[in-house]
């Protein structure tokens, strides 16, 4: 089996969950022995991968012929200038005609340079990778296509095209996840699209399976729950590393938008520090909603027990995993949630939102309602004060992480695979 993989993140260069779990499903499947070329916008400096052949979008050379083969749906398209957040993208306003696919003439260009950034231009981008894919298409050989979340739909309906092979769009995300009830329209429209021309769509939890059927109109059996995963050797620190003695550290780490509910879990820490002085909050994380986070800490007074520590990787994940004594995900619509399996794997104790995906696989972790502050800290200070309920808590999950590996996931795309391709 061979599959033509096309994806907007791959370790090292990622911004959240996506590159993670691409990682995971591509070093799964190929233990399985499915040979994966994975195509992204751009390739920045060294590739760390080896199971999997890496392919650059980026300046692929193209002809008129192909632009006219390519876009049969052209619509008019104008970007704004913007700063985007990862998976968001053009502000009320922007032009993109819904259902169709937008294109730009431009007969100076005979190739891309695409960034593989979330900028202003990321849409523009997402169609040219899309014509990139198609040309690329022509020349590899495969048995299926693979595409990952919105930015990748030009690309795999247009590699069916030329191919001719079944493409299956692998949804980790939606805009009504990412924007609750005040969608991009465009976006929408996009996910739309590509949900309806798709052979086959894998959605990463039940959750995510049912806005899928209910929101987009998409049949319940052309849709496969497959749930991310984590592997034990993405631990590599210690368990616990050196703090100030007596110290307690709870930790927030994820993109500071509406989705992952941070004024939720700043109002439960004001409430936890009524009860336990001594606790630190940390936030870990870059988003359109840190400015406002940060002035309500300070407004709340907790200044001095408040940490925004801005976007890390790497070690630096690592290393706020193993000086935490509790990880809290309070996500408004979380479609799966790997970072919660990330701070088990640090026998860190996690408190998540029931409205995640995540939840649907975890039996020993404290769940509230996202929106419900008092049960968060309540649950905050239950953990935090029982240090014999944190240790059950840990060694539970040690036993659950067991069965929540990538393996298990790729079995189950396989399975797909092998149903789409007779």
């Amino acid at each position: 089996m061979r599959v033509f993989m096309l994806g907007w993140e791959f370790p090292p260069h990622i911004s959240g969950g996506l590159g993670t779990a691409c990682f995971g499903i591509t070093e799964g499947l190929t233990r399985l022995g499915v040979e994966i070329i994975f195509v992204l916008p751009k390739i920045k400096g060294e590739q760390h991968a080896s199971h999997v052949k890496l392919t650059s979008a980026s300046d692929i050379p193209w002809d008129d012929a192909d632009a006219a083969k390519i876009f049969t749906k052209a619509v008019k398209f104008r970007g704004i200038e913007s700063t985007l957040r990862p998976y968001s993208l053009f502000l009320p306003g922007s032009a993109f005609v819904s259902r169709g696919f937008a294109t730009q003439q431009n007969p100076d260009f005979s190739a891309w340079e695409l960034s593989g950034d979330y900028g202003a231009g990321l849409f523009q981008e997402a169609i040219n990778y899309g014509r990139a894919a198609g040309v690329l298409a022509r020349s590899e050989n495969f048995d299926v296509i693979h595409g990952h979340d919105w930015m990748t739909v030009h690309a795999g309906i247009e590699a069916r095209r030329v191919s001719k092979k079944p493409y299956i769009y692998h949804v980790h995300s939606l805009e009504f996840d990412r924007s609750g009830e005040n969608i991009n329209r465009q976006v929408y429209d996009v996910e739309r699209y590509g949900l309806e021309n798709a052979d086959h769509i894998i959605s990463v939890s039940q959750f995510t399976k049912n806005s899928i059927v209910s929101r987009y109109g998409i049949r319940p059996d052309k849709v496969t729950v497959v749930h991310n995963a984590v592997s034990q050797s993405d631990r590599r620190l210690p368990s616990r590393v050196e703090k100030r003695p007596g110290e307690k550290i709870v930790l927030f780490l994820g993109r500071i938008t509406f989705q992952k509910g941070p004024d939720y879990f700043i109002e439960a820490a004001a409430r936890v520090l009524e009860k336990i002085p001594d606790v630190t909050f940390m936030m870990a994380g870059a988003g359109d909603m840190m400015h406002r986070m940060i002035e309500r800490a300070a407004q709340l007074r907790m200044g001095s027990h408040f940490h925004f520590t801005g976007f890390l990787k790497g070690e630096e994940v690592e290393r706020i995993y193993a000086m935490s004594d509790l990880y809290v995900m309070p996500s408004v619509s979380e479609p799966f949630g790997i970072s919660p399996l990330e701070a088990m794997l640090y026998d860190v104790p996690v408190i998540i939102s029931k409205q995640s995906g995540v939840s649907e696989i975890l039996h020993h972790a404290l769940k509230v309602d996202f929106w419900d502050v008092s049960e968060l800290a309540d649950k905050m200070i239950g953990a935090l004060r029982h240090p014999a309920l944190a240790l059950e808590m840990t060694e539970r999950a040690r036993e659950e992480l067991k069965n929540i590996q990538w393996i298990g996931a790729a079995e189950k795309i396989l399975a797909v695979y092998n149903t789409l391709c007779g």
